[in-house]
């Protein structure tokens, strides 16, 4: 026969049934801790959305520039905002430092007063109809522009692809014109644009020719605002698709 085996088991199964209900109580309150936290995932996972970034314009001028004579909303750095909106980018509000009659000279002592700060995803620069109603000769401009192109080349973050010179539009075939005996001066705003120009090119900027467009007002009055001047909010809205093309990619 086969000795009995002690009362109750071998002292390994005794201890184990001892310490059973002190490991499950244990086990539950381990099972109550919060989880630690997730480390953050780097990289969007599928059916996450990457936030768009909000971009920074600046438009630096003059009247073209700020509007002179049309509301808010259709001047022309606003209404490209808001064509860069339908199109699915986020934009702030423009910033913009202009005022009507400023030259080149101006213009350069108003963003050293209070320099726009920060880093603009992209800048446009349309200045010298003051210059040229001034009489002042097309080589006398060429250092003033330039200057300023290379200051908007700095708040573009150095990248000269990201500014966008827009081309003088042609107040001589205006009302105003007529009435002042300068409806004759078509030529020299062509020739201040070819300094422009020139400049854009020898930097890398982008170009947007809108003189063409600001001739039509010539035979159609409707392109001009009610002070026989400047642009209407048509006439810019025609500046935009030129403009449009030449916007840097975000």
């Amino acid at each position: 026969m086969r000795a009995a085996p002690p009362i109750g088991g071998s002292i390994g199964s005794w201890a184990w049934r001892a310490w059973l209900p002190l490991w499950l109580c244990a086990a539950a309150l381990a099972g109550c801790r919060p989880a630690p936290p997730r480390a953050p995932t780097v990289g969007i996972g599928r059916g996450e959305r990457k936030e768009a970034v909000v971009e920074r314009y600046l438009a630096l001028g003059d009247s073209y520039t700020i509007g002179e004579g049309v509301a808010a909303p259709e001047r022309f750095p606003e209404q490209l905002c808001a064509a860069l909106r339908q199109g699915g980018r986020k934009l702030d509000a423009p910033r913009i430092v202009a005022r009507t009659g400023w030259t080149t000279d101006e213009l350069a002592a108003a963003i050293a007063a209070d320099p726009p700060l920060g880093t603009f995803d992209f800048v446009t620069l349309l200045i010298g109809v003051n210059d040229q109603y001034q009489r002042r000769a097309p080589e006398d401009y060429r250092p003033r522009f330039r200057s300023l192109l290379r200051q908007a080349i700095g708040f573009a973050g150095g990248d000269a692809r990201r500014v966008i010179v827009v081309s003088i539009p042609d107040w001589c075939v205006t009302p105003f014109a007529a009435a002042q005996g300068r409806a004759d001066e078509g030529a020299r705003i062509d020739a201040f644009n070819a300094v422009n120009r020139a400049e854009a090119a020898a930097v890398g900027a982008a170009y947007a020719d809108v003189t063409a467009i600001s001739r039509r007002a010539a035979a159609d009055r409707s392109l001009l605002a009610a002070d026989g001047l400047h642009p209407s909010g048509k006439m810019y809205a025609l500046w935009i698709a030129a403009i449009l093309s030449v916007v840097p990619p975000q």
